[in-house]
């Protein structure tokens, strides 16, 4: 496909004003043709955009014939049968993270992908900051040493939530609504998979606002997250190896900082680091002149519209949705149990069962498509 992939958004929400819309709108090789949203309010705030069609009932957007891929910002609740729908009416789709409220609903998302054969896409969109893919690159090539641990905290003030927000049952809560970044994200810097969880959490201003997790890899490595819906502006990664320690803080770092085992001289090394960042690296400027910008956001939407005009295959996909979110409904099972749960344990009949089913409905999805590996 050489003419621009003509795209759909599904829904305006707080994520699509913040970003969907602003790509979308400049973004090479895409025509934003048509936009969804129930809210009357939400859809006179964006009628300004040029030549786009905008409908109440995003059921409505996939019956039109000039869609041909669609990007799914709704609430968690509806993720599910809009991506089935969307797939059923020949719509590839990028659907904003988490992938489903449950494993029952993700592993039904993953066979009706799977039977298409059309683009699935999961807006992980942390695997796009040049931040995180310098951080993979080093640890990778054992800037660290043997690995010892790793955390993170994600954390954002308090602000007005819309209603489904508040609940988990509609898809709100600190684990699925923050956690699934991160633990996508470990995933991806480590290139290790979750083998067992435990976690906890609190209610304060909405239900399960605050949670702590621990995960333990498959080759033992233990990582421990915090969360919370009702803190301080904070999101923050750190790897720590035998022979150093790697910090990534998205909002204010200008690359990724490596400490040495020692901290002899390390704040004339801090002091040069950020100097070489200002001179070397193009993001860094583009960070302090726009400190609130996300550019991930783009490079991943880019790379799903390429992945669709040129048949490849698009990364992070269903699958990896679905792994996140089997993650978080573990570590959920965890705070009413208190003990460490395995994805696969046997005992575990209700996360059994569907862990089971998922990682059928995975290994069918693994399976070639006919579709070239980018």
């Amino acid at each position: 496909m050489t003419a621009p992939l003509r795209v759909g958004l599904l829904g305006c929400g707080r994520i699509a004003r913040l970003a969907h819309l602003a790509v979308l709108s400049r973004l090479r090789g895409v025509n934003l043709v048509a936009l969804a949203e129930a809210d009357p309010q939400r859809r006179a705030e964006v009628r300004r955009l040029p030549a786009v069609a905008m409908v109440a009932d995003y059921r409505e957007l996939l019956d039109r014939p000039d869609v041909e891929a669609v990007i799914v910002a709704l609430p968690p609740s509806l993720h599910a049968d809009a991506a089935i729908t969307a797939f059923e009416r020949g719509k590839h789709v990028y659907m904003e993270k988490p992938l489903a409220l449950n494993l029952a609903e993700a592993a039904r998302m993953l066979a009706t992908w799977r039977r298409t054969g059309l683009v699935g896409m999961i807006g992980f969109n942390y695997r796009f900051n040049q931040l995180y893919a310098t951080a993979r690159e080093q640890i990778g090539a054992g800037r660290l040493g043997e690995l010892v641990t790793a955390r993170s905290v994600f954390s954002t003030s308090t602000r007005p939530m819309p209603e489904w927000e508040q609940t988990r049952e509609r898809g709100g809560g600190a684990l699925l609504s923050l956690g699934s970044h991160h633990i996508d994200l470990m995933r991806f810097l480590l290139g290790r998979e979750i083998r067992d969880v435990s976690a906890g959490w609190r209610t304060q201003r909405t239900e399960h606002d605050t949670a702590v997790l621990q995960m333990r890899l498959d080759d033992g490595l233990l990582v421990q997250s915090f969360f919370s819906l009702s803190g301080v502006e904070e999101d923050r990664v750190e790897i720590y190896g035998q022979e150093g320690k790697l910090t990534v803080d998205r909002s204010w770092s200008l690359d990724v900082e490596i400490s040495p085992i020692t901290l002899r001289y390390a704040r004339a090394r801090h002091l040069a680091r950020a100097l070489r960042a200002l001179r070397g690296i193009p993001h860094a400027v583009d960070k302090i002149m726009s400190p609130g910008r996300e550019p991930s956001y783009r490079a991943a939407l880019a790379h799903f519209a390429a992945a669709v005009r040129f048949g490849r295959r698009a990364s992070p996909d269903f699958c990896d949705g679905y792994r996140s979110l089997a993650v978080v409904e573990a570590a959920e099972r965890c705070g009413t149990t208190d003990r460490w749960i395995s994805l696969g344990d046997p005992l575990d009949a209700g996360l059994g069962m569907a862990a089971t089913s998922g990682a059928a409905v995975e290994a069918a999805a693994r399976r070639p498509r006919g579709v070239a590996d980018a």
